[in-house]
């Protein structure tokens, strides 16, 4: 492990600390949010708290030759392997696959040599659900209760907790992990080896094209279909999904992760493509968790978004729990 991830490690484990020691009264911490996860979706031994129906894959990274222009990452100058994991959204191991409403997600590791990884952990929406922890925790805690009005009063208070639910109920069920668009919900800023900066938001694009089902064939393909579709699929060729950077411009918001970033007739750039080879053991992803604020040099995420600061102290809370015997 390098130095630079000993001291996010350390950093992150103080902040599960803090989290965790905070009043009812104050902002929830991460170990409040992955408490409010299980009071959802029950607790299940070994589990991620949060997509935890999954499969892993390997794979590797190309960089477009336009990627080092706009961050000096070493991922973004040479070939890299990768180990990523596609997931349903939520604490559900048995979360069906037919479900209009749910995010698919996508998390990627990139091997940068000598131990040094930087990830990155995508939906595929291009929003959260939520603007901040406490939103989150709200949501999460009403939806327990089961009482729908609880839920509406959260929604009436956080209108735009509903951008993500309405978004992904526009549109129609993945047919394929491999066949849908994933997106980085938080503006993150690129440096390139000049020093220059530029603010962007990261998406991920199928490069044979969006596959959705109609209602009708979601319901014929029953709850449990995506894990194998894509083994088949890898077991013909590799599926390439292809990573580009939105741009920003000024006035877009960095500390909102339910925001829209209007995406017509905005600058694209590509970053490179992701070939998945093939489904791996949970034994390879298992042992880690992919975190949103483990990031290369030339890659920093939003300091300002209070969402994406308690992620990984999250995830690593809900790491630490499902290694637990």
């Amino acid at each position: 492990m390098s130095g630079v991830a000993r001291v996010s490690f350390c950093a992150i484990g103080a902040l599960i600390l803090i989290g965790t020691a905070l009043s009812a009264k104050a902002e929830p911490g991460a170990a409040h949010l992955v408490d409010a996860l299980n009071s959802v979706f029950g607790e299940h031994p070994h589990t991620r708290a949060g997509h935890a129906k999954g499969v892993c894959v390997t794979g590797n990274f190309t960089p477009s030759a336009e990627a080092p222009s706009l961050s000096k990452a070493p991922h973004f100058a040479k070939t890299v392997p990768v180990i990523g994991r596609f997931s349903m959204g939520g604490g559900n191991p048995e979360a069906p696959d037919n479900a209009k409403g749910n995010v698919r997600g996508m998390a990627l590791r990139f091997e940068l040599g000598e131990g040094a990884t930087t990830d990155l952990a995508m939906i595929s929406a291009p929003v959260f659900g939520a603007k901040t922890p406490q939103a989150f925790f709200d949501l999460l805690t009403a939806r327990a209760s089961g009482d729908a009005d609880s839920v509406e009063a959260v929604f009436a208070a956080n209108p735009e907790s509903r951008n993500q639910g309405v978004w992904l109920n526009a549109r129609p069920v993945p047919a394929s992990y491999a066949g849908v668009n994933y997106w980085g919900v938080h503006a993150f800023t690129l440096t390139n080896a000049a020093g220059k900066e530029t603010l962007v938001k990261f998406k991920a694009l199928p490069a044979a094209g969006e596959e959705g089902l109609t209602d009708e064939e979601a319901e014929a393909k029953g709850t449990n279909f995506l894990i194998g579709e894509l083994k088949e699929r890898l077991g013909q060729a590799p599926a390439k999904i292809d990573l580009v950077a939105i741009i920003g411009e000024d006035g877009d918001p960095t500390d909102d992760p339910t925001a829209f970033w209007d995406e017509d007739d905005r600058k694209n750039a590509a970053l490179g493509t992701v070939s998945i080879e093939a489904a791996a053991p949970d034994a390879i992803c298992d042992p880690f968790s992919f975190l949103p604020s483990n990031l290369a040099e030339g890659i920093t995420g939003p300091t300002n978004d209070p969402l994406f600061q308690i992620r990984s102290p999250a995830y690593l809370v809900s790491f630490t729990r499902r290694l637990a015997p």
